[in-house]
């Protein structure tokens, strides 16, 4: 892949200097502010009905994504607490569940998502804390990425097969260039995505540390890659 790899940080991200749940806040305010404004418009009753639904079914939407910040929060809070099993997973698989169950968020904003399918993989991690990391990335990937581009999920073998890596690639502005870290986050400068908070990527990072993971970005000039690597499973080795 182009461009140079950095430690990940949400593009234009805020640092995260407060407390998690200051963060949440900041992260569900926007959501939020959706929800109400458009359920004030049709109680307005100033919209036709063909409106109305539309109105609806992005209530619909925004309320399922602000649900998975909140359960992600909920899942972060108990990570010292939890055991996650590794078991060997089929990567490809898990992305095209994953695409298939966002795909009406992209089909809202008139964006697609689609899923590179690659030679047989096998990979070992924690199903449920891997599927959670790839969809914040997808948010992150339909939120900040170019409007009308294309968003790709692949997974690869990696480090001459000892890791699998699955990445999401948008097509959009540039990652700027100059990194910074806080709590252990890579952040870039606020003016380019001032709305964010960058606490997507702060609990994905924490699921991947949990599962024995890492997470990064690939700048490119059209857009980035953000991406978790993480060990391939010794029974695919010895097919």
């Amino acid at each position: 892949m182009e461009g140079n790899s950095k430690q990940v940080g949400e593009r234009g991200g805020v640092l995260v200097h407060a407390p998690l749940f200051v963060a949440a806040a900041h992260e569900l305010k926007s959501p939020l502010a959706l929800v109400r404004q458009l359920s004030l418009s049709i109680e307005a009753g100033d919209v036709t009905l063909v409106e109305a639904q539309k109105m609806a079914h992005q209530i619909t939407l925004t309320s399922e994504r602000a649900l998975r910040l909140t359960t992600n929060l909920t899942r972060t809070a108990r990570l010292e607490d939890g055991l996650f099993t590794l078991e060997p997973l089929n990567p490809v698989s898990l992305c095209q569940e994953i695409a298939q169950e966002i795909a009406p968020l992209y089909k809202a904003r008139g964006r697609r998502i689609t899923v590179v399918r690659s030679r047989p993989l096998l990979g070992l991690a924690n199903r449920d804390l891997l599927r959670r990391i790839l969809l914040s990335f997808a948010d992150n990937a339909l939120h900040y990425g170019g409007d009308d581009a294309p968003v790709v999920i692949t997974a690869s073998a990696h480090s001459g097969g000892s890791q699998i890596r699955v990445g999401v690639r948008d097509y959009g502005p540039a990652v700027p260039g100059k990194f910074a870290k806080t709590a252990g986050v890579a952040a870039t400068t606020v003016h380019s995505r001032p709305e964010s908070s960058g606490l997507g990527l702060y609990i994905a990072r924490q699921f991947a540390e949990a599962m024995q993971a890492t997470i990064g970005t690939i700048r490119h000039k059209d857009g980035a890659t953000f991406y978790v690597d993480f060990n391939a499973s010794t029974q695919m080795r010895l097919l």
